[in-house]
């Protein structure tokens, strides 16, 4: 059976699943299937699956135009799809920006002011998300700011979207200062990224990018992968450095991927592990 009828079918099963499930609030079974797709180890299963996933969040929205839990759920399935499943730059724009709208959708809901004219200037921006020291905010707010941030990954060819960097790095330090630990250190991952991406002479602070990977690493307990892979790609390749370089890729390769919420990431990390490995005698020779 093709692939395209398979999810036609799911499709329609899992309808008649939530008509026969009314009571269930929709915001719990858009986490519950998000929560599922974070535990999946095959990678094609998960990448032929989502769809169907984003169809369902779509329609419950039409119902539920507010529901941040809904909003958040959709903002983390369209941004996971658009950065690891879909490599047609057009397709991941368009779904990359359906992520975004969903997570500014939820930060509007949660603190209009985030989205007034006045959080237009960043010094007032990042007034208005400092003050957000409640932890009742962290879930959007983490959602916010690493949606944001996989969008402007999408979006890299075009240079104005950089501009949303320094924001965007504002609400990820709210994120660590209400709980560096949320989401298994994750927060510190996509600041390390941040700040070593660029040497010191281009406005990096590959340093400052450092220690938050080692902070993400030491949260997490070593299990969080991507860190690893991540620490390796931007700090170890930026500073020259092949020893750490190798030495991160191949713990990545020697662990178990099976962690409760992080598995699907930790299996995709092994995969950019063997090749980054792959790439190491003949990157660092140049």
């Amino acid at each position: 059976m093709k692939t395209t009828t398979v999810l036609k079918v799911y499709l329609c099963s899992l309808l008649l699943l939530l008509a026969g499930c009314a009571n269930i609030p929709a915001n719990y079974l858009a986490s519950s299937v998000a929560d599922g797709i974070r535990n999946q180890r095959d990678v094609a299963t998960a990448g032929n699956g989502i769809p169907s996933y984003l169809l369902m969040i779509d329609g419950l929205l039409v119902k539920n135009p507010r529901e941040t839990g809904l909003l958040m759920a959709g903002a983390r399935l369209y941004s996971t799809y658009a950065t690891l499943f879909v490599h047609e730059e057009g397709r991941a724009a368009v779904l990359s920006d359906q992520a975004l709208e969903y997570a500014r959708r939820a930060v509007c809901v949660d603190e209009p002011r985030l989205c007034s004219d006045e959080a237009r200037e960043f010094s007032r921006f990042q007034e208005l998300v400092s003050r957000l020291a409640d932890r009742d905010h962290l879930p959007v707010l983490y959602t916010y700011a690493t949606t944001w941030a996989a969008w402007i990954q999408v979006n890299s060819s075009r240079w104005s979207s950089l501009a949303d960097l320094p924001k965007v790095s504002a609400v990820l330090e709210t994120v660590v200062a209400l709980d560096e630990a949320y989401d298994h250190g994750q927060a510190h991952v996509y600041l390390g990224v941040i700040n070593a991406q660029l040497p010191p002479a281009m406005g990096g602070r590959p340093e400052v990018g450092r220690a938050h990977f080692e902070r993400a690493i030491e949260l997490s307990e070593g299990r969080n992968l991507i860190a690893k892979v991540e620490y390796a790609r931007t700090y170890a390749r930026l500073m020259f450095d092949r020893a750490l370089h190798d030495r991160l890729l191949r713990e990545v390769l020697d662990a178990d991927p099976r962690v409760n919420g992080l598995t699907l990431s930790n299996v995709i990390a092994q995969q950019r592990a063997r090749i980054l490995l792959a790439e190491s005698e003949a990157y660092f020779e140049e």
